[in-house]
């Protein structure tokens, strides 16, 4: 029998627990409506609303992560906001990733206002310095001082599309300083054209006494300023050279008729122009008359899209002659790229065929031989080295992944991420990785792993070149689920997690500007499609995200593309990201099988193109982790072929190349 003291004690320490529960439980929801009222504030922020900023501020108080609500209170106002009030902001927050944002928005704030001398005294306080407009204003100050920026200039500025004022306005700057000539305008205004950037476009032809609104009209109509003719005017000529090359998006036929009909008062340079913006819209169709176009072409001053088609027009052709010349005529910037650099080196190598690689090629080849991308796979095993894991230095111990822990900007790291602000929780992460060597990069990385975030994992691991842990930078997560689905349809395991590495980096709740969802960025559409295909009666939309049923219904159908592209992984992966009807369309215009290598080169997307060389590097890594044993790329991407090759034909044409 229980005591009455006992049974007295046994209450009190039950009404405790109980206190304790309640006050954890009361804290929770304390905790919530201050993260609620953050995220309001956020979006009030970016709305423009001033009185909801202030509104939400005032409930701020006492938030975990003040820097953050002084920012926005500052930011919403910062266009008046006094210069002291600024200072005192970046004096008490100094050495945070916040204090440098404010800084970036400041000096765009300095820069428009033409305030060059707190300008200059700022700029060498911003540590990220990567913001296109900044560097602008940073030209443009160095300018109205005298100094020469002309060739600066000339390499930042190749996408109109992010000029905005600060960039247009160097443009002005320069070509009244005579430091632009007209040419480096026109290039503007052609460039403005092919980014269809008609503000951009507008802005520069009115420097050189063009019209705004023909210029305007060639880029957003361009089929009415073609059927105007060419004009007299060099300002007329570049206009109507702008709308060929618009109207060549839609319609091939009509901007070729209406050069060949022009060209009896446009200069041979002119014409050169206008047949390379013609052959840039139908390198992105892979035409087989783009070949033509781009030979029309010659002389004509190429932007830097252009340079890139013309040589893999070039590559597809098989003419190495022509990709060493057109890659010699890149500027820097393009010529120093890993891509350019391996490909100028297959150009060296095929004028001795057979050989192994010597002289200028081996020496570029060994240049990127030592990068864990696409190309620097390629190069090495063009060395005669194949992909293989190393082996992972001393094991982390839990005081080094606890020095991560306790340092602020990664605690901040996890509470955004914890709140799904995934903007912010980067930007924290990666602002505190700065100062951490190779051994703190793998110890910040464990310590995303325990926190479940394996997209800082990766991405953090991945920053180290001499202390390396690829079981860090190639996670393979729920491998109990993926091992029996991808057993079950007899998929290469390597390449689904490669796949799965490139699509959603492993965020779970991961959903794409276009809605695909989970870790393998399902499309909804798709995975009803699936779902019926498979049988899987009881699908509900919400199940997308949920791993087991993400990882069934990603599977089967990567499965269903590979089977569609003959077993392709290269295309397969194409179609995965692409759509199938793209790459059945992309794979139409070979008339005989390719070295995919060339294929995936030239595949029309960027964000197409750069992912099957993610995804195919990844799942060659993958497979030598698997396996343990090393690995070809040059093998698993191997070549592609013109639908209803047979095996035969394909293994012929294999033994036939290099």
């Amino acid at each position: 029998m229980i005591s009455p003291s006992k049974w007295i004690a046994g209450i009190a320490i039950a009404c405790a627990f109980a206190s304790a529960a309640s006050h954890a439980q009361a804290d929770d929801i304390d905790t919530r409506k201050e993260d609620d009222a953050f995220l309001l504030l956020r979006e009030a922020v970016r709305k423009e609303e001033p009185a909801k900023v202030d509104f939400y501020a005032a409930r701020l108080g006492n938030y975990s992560i003040p820097s953050y609500v002084d920012y926005y209170r500052l930011k919403s106002r910062l266009k008046d906001a006094a210069t002291y009030d600024i200072r005192e902001f970046l004096k008490r927050y100094e050495g945070s990733a916040i204090a440098d944002r404010l800084r970036n928005d400041w000096l765009l704030e300095l820069g428009r206002k033409k305030d060059w001398p707190n300008f200059d005294d700022q700029l060498p306080l911003f540590v990220l310095n990567d913001d296109t407009q900044v560097k602008c204003y940073a030209l443009q100050s160095k300018a109205l001082k005298g100094l020469k920026v002309a060739d600066d200039a000339r390499v930042l500025l190749t996408q109109p599309n992010v000029y905005g004022e600060a960039c247009a306005g160097l443009i002005a700057t320069l070509y009244q300083a005579g430091q632009f000539s007209a040419d480096d305008v026109w290039a503007q205004v052609r460039l403005a054209g092919e980014f269809n950037a008609t503000g951009q476009a507008r802005r520069a032809i009115l420097l050189l006494g063009g019209v705004d609104k023909k210029i305007s009209q060639a880029v957003d109509t361009p089929l009415v300023a073609l059927a105007k003719g060419a004009g007299s005017s060099k300002a007329d000529h570049e206009t109507f050279l702008v709308a060929v090359g618009r109207s060549a998006k839609t319609s091939m036929k009509l901007a070729t008729l209406a050069l060949n009909k022009a060209a009896p008062k446009l200069t041979a340079q002119e014409q050169a122009i206008g047949w390379a913006n013609i052959a840039l819209q139908s390198s992105y169709t892979l035409a087989p008359e783009t070949d033509e176009y781009w030979r029309k072409s010659n002389g004509a001053p190429l932007s830097l899209d252009q340079h890139q088609w013309k040589t893999r027009f070039a590559l597809r052709a098989g003419d190495w002659k022509q990709v060493k010349k057109n890659i010699a005529a890149m500027p820097e910037v393009l010529r120093s790229d890993p891509a350019w650099v391996y490909w100028k080196a297959r150009a060296l190598m095929a004028e001795h065929p057979g050989t192994q690689p010597s002289g200028e090629a081996a020496q570029l080849l060994r240049s990127i031989s030592d990068q864990p991308n696409f190309y620097g796979l390629l190069a090495q095993e063009e060395l005669g080295k194949l992909v293989t894991i190393p082996p992972p230095g001393a094991p982390l111990t839990d005081a080094e992944v606890a020095a991560i822990a306790s340092r602020p900007g990664f605690q901040r790291a996890l509470k955004f991420f914890g709140m799904r602000l995934r903007f912010e929780g980067t930007r924290e992460w990666n602002w505190e990785l700065r100062s951490l060597n190779e051994r703190e990069h793998l110890a910040a990385a464990e310590f995303a792993r325990q926190n479940h975030i394996l997209d800082r994992m990766v991405n953090t691991s991945d920053r180290t070149r001499v202390q390396v842990d690829y079981s860090q930078r190639f996670p393979a997560p729920h491998d109990d689920i993926m091992h029996p689905a991808t057993q079950t349809l007899g998929l290469d395991k390597a390449w689904v997690y490669g796949l799965i590495r490139q699509e959603s980096r492993f965020i779970m709740d991961a959903q794409s500007h276009a809605g695909a969802s989970g870790l393998m960025q399902v499309m909804p559409s798709t995975a009803r499609w699936v779902a019926k295909k498979i049988g899987l009666t009881d699908y509900v939309s919400d199940a997308i995200t949920d791993v087991r049923t993400n990882i069934l219904l990603g599977t089967n159908y990567m499965n269903m593309v590979l089977g569609n592209m003959d077993g392709s992984q290269v295309l397969a992966s194409a179609a995965y990201n692409a759509g199938p009807g793209r790459l059945r369309s992309w794979r139409s215009t070979l008339d005989k099988p390719m070295e995919a290598a060339v294929f995936i080169e030239s595949i029309p997307f960027v964000e197409t193109r750069t992912y099957v060389k993610n995804v195919m590097s990844n799942a060659t890594y993958y497979a030598a982790l698997f396996e343990g044993r090393p690995q070809s790329i040059k093998a698993r991407i191997g070549i592609v072929a013109p639908k209803g090759y047979t095996e035969q034909q394909l293994q012929e044409a294999a033994f036939g190349g290099r």
